[in-house]
């Protein structure tokens, strides 16, 4: 693990705090991921059994371990009670190496901006510390909700990557393409 890494495990923003997941989330990680309304767009991460949750936040743990960077747990600063989870994972998108920009929250959260919010921390964090690879977000044409999070992010349509993805066709908005 590099030393930013270390650094860049907390985040913060003027109402939120993003840190990264332990154990004690993995309560939150289900209740988020089993709500049908927040994996409408994306119902292959929809979760059925707590220990889908347990599984999902070891993948998310050994990306920490390897990468030094994946997916923050968000809050409100001064609260206990998560929001929601926006972070990054490196993928391969058209045979090019990428990060991929995650962002979901809890129903209640919805409609404050805080998906926008968090999703600008993680894209300054990532301009800062993983210049060398594209910064994306798969988006489904009709969750509209998730490509302004995108657009405010700083991210902007790249037509010429959509396709198709897990759960249908996806739209790519991106940021830093090569040349």
């Amino acid at each position: 693990m590099s030393e930013w890494s270390l650094a860049g495990e907390e985040l913060s923003t003027a109402r939120l705090a993003l840190r990264r997941p332990t154990e004690g989330d993995i309560d939150a990680i289900f209740a988020i991921h089993s709500d049908p309304a927040t994996c409408l767009h994306n119902p292959s991460d929809a979760l059925a059994r707590p220990e889908e949750a347990e599984a999902l936040y070891q993948r998310w743990n050994n990306q920490w371990q390897s990468c030094g960077y994946g997916y923050w747990v968000v809050r409100r600063h001064n609260s206990a009670r998560q929001l929601g989870f926006c972070g990054i994972k490196p993928m391969d998108l058209n045979g090019m190496n990428v990060l991929n920009l995650f962002y979901r929250f809890a129903t209640s959260a919805w409609g404050q901006g805080f998906a926008s919010e968090a999703a600008i921390a993680v894209t300054d964090w990532v301009s800062r510390h993983v210049t060398d690879l594209p910064l994306i977000a798969r988006v489904r044409p009709a969750n509209a909700a998730s490509q302004r999070v995108a657009v405010r992010a700083g991210l902007m349509r790249a037509e010429h990557l959509d396709g198709p993805g897990h759960d249908g066709f996806d739209w790519i908005y991106a940021a830093k393409l090569p040349g």
